[in-house]
């Protein structure tokens, strides 16, 4: 499961990635639409263990492909499925995950270099898309719903074929401090593994 934490300000990203990753999230990223979101990254980087995965979302071009690598960050994450931006971060040696919303989409970003698919709007798309994509793409290929995730709607994604999911305001949004965030990620983390038991 990734960590979205979508408007995070510098002063609080240590206290609050350190919870998420006492939780059990080992994937984090600040959007790049944030207060300072080279510097949380930074922060991140050298607050969390090497397991945990740091990195940037809402990444729309190369150049802010190599300021995330500057900022020390492994991942990027995208609303879209931009070739060059994908190329760009698969050249510097990090993971991309694009967004996608149709199979078409998804199949030029697998050509392009993408590590895992994000499937965005997830609300929109629902776990019957999931269901279907799953039946032509290849098996290794990693799906992960993003946009309205909640503990309560994650089961139906995860039978359909979901291999994680993107989490944002239900995990963090602006004025939740880490102990509300904390809360949040357990209810998310005892869904998830609720899931996993079924399947």
């Amino acid at each position: 499961m990734i960590a979205i934490l979508r408007g995070i300000r510098p002063h609080e990203v240590a206290a609050i990635g350190q919870t998420l990753y006492k939780a059990g999230f080992r994937v984090i990223e600040v959007p790049l639409n944030s207060p300072q979101p080279f510097e949380s990254i930074r922060i991140l980087r050298t607050a969390l263990a090497a397991d945990c995965v740091v990195g940037a979302g809402t990444v729309l071009s190369t150049a802010q492909v190599a300021e995330v690598k500057n900022a020390g960050g492994e991942i990027i994450v995208m609303p879209h499925s931009d070739a060059k931006v994908i190329a760009a971060a698969k050249q510097a040696a990090m993971a991309c995950a694009p967004g996608v919303a149709t199979l078409t989409e998804a199949f030029a970003a697998l050509a392009a270099g993408a590590d895992v698919l994000k499937m965005f709007p997830a609300e929109q798309l629902g776990p019957n898309v999931v269901k279907a994509w799953r039946a032509v793409l290849p098996g290794e290929v990693s799906l992960i719903p993003v946009g309205g995730v909640t503990p309560a709607n994650m089961a139906p994604f995860v039978a359909a074929g979901a291999s994680g999911f993107g989490l944002g305001s239900a995990l963090y949004k602006p004025g939740l401090n880490a102990t509300l965030v904390g809360q949040n990620a357990d209810e998310f983390i005892a869904a998830w593994r609720s899931t996993q038991r079924r399947s």
